[in-house]
């Protein structure tokens, strides 16, 4: 298959040095296209600008944040010629808050960028082009976060606690009194969590704050000393004023305040229940990581006589669903804690077929017991560095099919093209909006083995 040449443009490198650039010197750029992290990029006297609050098209006043050889890293300080795309930015943090990055573009034109992310990096790095691209799954594109990490340092200087989201470019905490991407219940929290922690007697015990939500609320207080007595139970109430549990971390692991109450999120297509303790991996976007599910088992098809192999199963977002239609489901993770955490979720939606197994997912899985019978199937979810170890040993394993789920389309695209030495094809792929407003591309691709359908 041909090869797609949409990389970026760089100036050539040879002739005189330039002077370095100074961080806060300002200089009027014309941007002449977006790069995959959503910034614009410009070229000026050999040198490669990447500009964050700029569109396509657009001519700014750009500052620079720092400079190193020919890249040049900056933000736009004005707009002197807007994009007809751009529109007033939802959340009145936008630009100070580093959370969500392309608020001024039009969600259709974020899918769009996606999308060329995803279609690039597969060209560039694999060479490869799907053979059909699915629609974008979509979900909300405000009011769809379930979970945050919200930052809290006590400034001893000037004697005062700061509460927020960390800036742009930064690690300076811009105080957030709403956030519009939060769904609704944590909205309410986050209004009324600076109050509370600026009223508590020893802010200085304090670490940071998490909140999630699933079939309850919950927040999570990390704290570096121990809580006053009186703080505690400010917290307490609290969380029953907003219906939320507490949980405590101080060096060891979070702990519920009342260990009775379990936190969870349901799959209803499925009549399932996860149950998860914070900082567990969970997907933030609930809508979108329904439809995601159901879009991995329509695409990998599993049959009821086949045994299918989920690696990077973590809680069993893949896997119960999968049980619930094949004759055994192996999921294989790397995190002892999270492997306890997917039996238990098996054992309470009653999946007898379905197995949980830890391993080091970056080692060979030659040897492994749980592999030796082999898989019709195979289903991944890995982190942002990929799979490459675990791609490479496949094809051993006697999947006819191969769904990877994909936070990182650089690592996709290695991973891609290890699949296709090993006599896979690129059957289909798509992009997931799992994170609006950002530029935070996650995918899904199926592999299968065979010449290419007629």
């Amino acid at each position: 298959m041909a090869r797609r040449t949409t990389g970026l443009r760089f100036q050539p490198s040879g002739g005189a040095r330039s002077a370095p650039l100074q961080v806060g010197r300002k200089q009027v750029l014309t941007i002449e296209r977006l790069a995959h992290d959503g910034r614009g990029i410009a070229f000026v006297d050999g040198r490669t600008w990447f500009v964050s609050g700029a569109l396509a098209g657009e001519q700014v006043e750009a500052r620079v944040l720092g400079a190193r050889n020919r890249i040049v890293d900056a933000r736009a300080e004005r707009i002197l010629g807007a994009s007809p795309l751009r529109r007033a930015e939802p959340c009145v943090h936008a630009g100070r808050c580093g959370g969500c990055t392309l608020q001024a573009l039009p969600h259709a034109e974020q899918l769009a960028l996606k999308q060329r992310t995803l279609a690039e990096q597969l060209a560039r790095f694999a060479e490869l082009a799907p053979e059909e691209w699915a629609l974008p799954l979509v979900g909300p594109e405000f009011g769809y976060r379930r979970r945050a990490r919200i930052a809290v340092r006590w400034d001893a200087a000037a004697g005062r606690l700061e509460v927020g989201f960390r800036a742009t470019a930064s690690q300076a905490i811009v105080a957030i009194d709403d956030c519009p991407v939060l769904v609704r219940p944590l909205q309410a929290v986050l209004r009324a969590l600076p109050e509370l922690l600026h009223g508590l007697a020893r802010p200085q015990a304090l670490g940071h704050v998490e909140l999630f939500h699933g079939n309850t609320s919950a927040i999570l207080v990390r704290h570096t000393a121990p809580l006053a007595d009186d703080d505690l139970q400010r917290l307490r109430i609290f969380c029953r004023e907003h219906a939320a549990q507490l949980w405590l971390q101080g060096k060891g692991e979070p702990q519920a305040d009342l260990p009775e109450a379990p936190l969870g999120y349901r799959l209803e297509p499925w009549g399932l229940e996860l149950q998860y303790r914070p900082g567990d991996f969970v997907q933030v976007n609930a809508a979108v990581n329904e439809a995601m599910v159901a879009q991995a088992l329509e695409w990998l098809s599993p049959r009821s006589e086949e045994r299918v192999l989920d690696l990077f199963s973590g809680l069993g977002n893949f896997a119960l669903p999968l049980a619930q239609r094949s004759r055994e489901v192996v999921a294989v993770e790397g995190v002892a804690a999270m492997v306890e955490r997917g039996r238990e979720n098996a054992v309470r939606n009653g999946l007898a077929n379905l197995h949980f197994c830890q391993a080091d997912l970056s080692k060979p899985l030659a040897g492994a017991s749980w592999a030796a019978a082999g898989f019709a199937a195979v289903l991944l979810d890995p982190p942002r560095d990929g799979a490459l170890e675990a791609v490479r040993q496949l094809g051993s394993l006697g999947a006819e099919r191969v769904l990877y789920v994909s936070c990182n389309p650089a690592t996709l695209a290695r991973d891609a093209a290890e699949l296709a030495g090993q006599g896979y094809r690129l059957r289909r792929a798509g992009i997931l909006d799992m994170f609006p407003q950002t530029a935070h591309v996650e995918a899904m691709t199926l592999f299968e083995r065979g010449p290419a359908a007629r």
